[in-house]
Parts: structure tokens; sequence; C-alpha cells
């Protein structure tokens, strides 16, 4: 009886050891591969045309998901994906200091917005609203709406009943306290936001995670500019930062080509000058002679 091909293989390899060894030395003989400049001259896939411009490359800006709103600022709206501040998401304002140039930035893409008779809500913020001013802004008394919420859980409802309702123009939120699954959730309810939502947070608040597609650091500068920052898009890092020329609707009228530039003033130092003396004088003789002035009298 003839024993099986496989047995005998065994067999075999059991009585001549060095046939066994040559075997698995050869097992473990590396396998030439081709070079990576081989694998990239093989034919190319070709995919159509509609999926090679929807593929998002990261050192690329991404391409416009949503509706967008200008933000009146040519330089800036060439540096978001969208072309303007995207709708339908969270918005993320990071400042030194709060309710000092938010409406600066912001304030040029609502005129648009309250077509219809929509409002502008805001969320509790840090300081009373300069009334004047919102006017400049193209925002009457009754498309203006303030929720005046002082604790972080209040605002956090506050905002998320808003976007809920999906009734408001813009929604403008101060949240100096916020964690990050509170955020995410509010970026969930804006996806089904048509308007413009806005999160001013604080600085320090730039290296915390943050589920907001965009986020924006904003500086005051002198000669009426602010500093932009984009420190998240959906696209490369910004390099430069932006400074765009922001002077307020209520003083643009009245400003000098001289108080344009308040940083071209310097300040002089005024020495006084007594007639018939030297221009530089000690003042203990200034004093003495005072006293003289005043004891002659």
């Amino acid at each position: 009886m003839s024993a099986h091909p496989v047995q005998q293989d065994l067999l075999s390899s059991l009585q001549s050891p060095s046939v066994a060894c040559e075997r698995h030395d050869a097992a473990l003989e590396p396998v030439a591969l081709a070079a990576p400049a081989q694998n990239a001259a093989g034919p190319a896939c070709l995919l159509p045309d509609a999926l090679i411009d929807s593929v998002w490359r990261a050192d690329q800006l991404g391409h416009a998901r949503t509706a967008a709103v200008s933000t009146g600022f040519a330089a800036l709206d060439a540096e978001i994906p969208e072309g303007g501040w995207p709708c339908g998401c969270l918005i993320e304002i990071l400042q030194p200091q709060p309710s000092v140039q938010e409406w600066r930035l912001i304030g040029p893409s609502l005129r648009p917005l309250l077509k219809g008779g929509r409002a502008v809500v805001v969320v509790g913020p840090p300081k009373p609203l300069h009334l004047p001013g919102v006017r400049h802004l193209g925002i009457e008394e009754q498309q203006l709406i303030w929720v005046a919420a002082g604790a972080p859980s209040q605002r956090l409802w506050a905002t998320e009943q808003l976007l809920r309702a999906n009734a408001a123009a813009a929604v403008v939120a101060w949240m100096p306290q916020a964690r990050p699954e509170q955020l995410r959730r509010l970026q969930v309810l804006a996806q089904a936001c048509e308007g413009l939502v806005f999160i001013c947070r604080p600085l320090v608040a730039r290296h915390d995670p943050s589920p907001a597609p965009l986020r924006i650091v904003s500086r005051p500068l002198v000669d009426w500019q602010i500093e932009v920052q984009i420190v998240k898009r959906r696209g490369p890092a910004q390099e430069v930062p932006l400074q765009l020329s922001s002077v307020p609707g209520g003083i643009e009228h009245v400003l000098t080509p001289r108080t344009r530039r308040p940083s071209a003033l310097k300040p002089t130092k005024e020495n006084h000058v007594v007639v018939g003396r030297s221009a530089y004088l000690d003042p203990s003789d200034l004093t003495r002679e005072v006293l003289e002035r005043v004891a002659s009298l």
C-alpha cells in the first residue's frame, strides 16, 4: 500500500535533515519588492471627474460644503474655504478681552441677513450693547434680541433652544466656560440651522479641543485695525495673520486724516520758557524768583 504524497514528503524530510534545513532557509530568504517608482509607473486608475473633484487634499483649502455669507472683508473671504462665514456650523471667535471688537469683525456681515424681518440674537453679552453703534451696522432695535443669561448653564441652554428653533438670522453667544462635549452638542444642532452661529470665547481657550470647523483669533491693533488669524479651517494653517481696516461706523465720518492714524501722533514734551531767561531753568531758581515777586507785592 503506497503512502500519501504528503506523507511521503514528510517521511523524506525526516530521513534527510539537511533537505529540511535547506527548505527552511529558502523560506526565510527576503522577497524582492518592487521599488516605489515602479509602483508609481503602473497604469493610473481612471476615476470619474466628479469623484476626483470631490477629493480634498490637506494642503489645499476645502471645497464649499454649505452656504456662506460674505464677511465684508475681501481678504478674509479669500482665506475661508466657503468664501465667507459658513452657515450651519459653529464659528468660534477667540480674543484677549470680550466686548472689544466682536462687532467690528462680524458686524459688516449682519446687514444682508436681516431681510424678511429676521433678527439677531445675542446671548449673555458681558457688557450692555451700544445701540447707536448697533444702528450704524444696519440693525434696528426691533431686530435685536438680548437674552440675559449669566450662568454658563443658562447660556448653553438658551443657545441650544435658539439653534433648535432656527428662527434667527444670526446667533452670537458669549461662552467663557464651555466643555468640549457641550460645544460638540452645539455643533450638531448648528448643522440644521440656516443662519450664522458665532461663539465668543477667551483667547486662553485656543489650545482647548473644539469641534468648531472655523476658529479665528482676533486682536485689536492701532490705526483702527484688527488682526485676524485663522487657527482652524478646512485646509492648511494660515501662516501670516491678516490686518483688516475696521473703523466703527459711528465715527467713520468724523475722523480726520491725522486721527485715522493715531500711531503717527507722537506726544511732544513742552519746555517751560520764561521771557528774558534761559529756556532751561533750575527748579530752585524758579521757586526763588516766584517767592521774590510775591514778597514785592
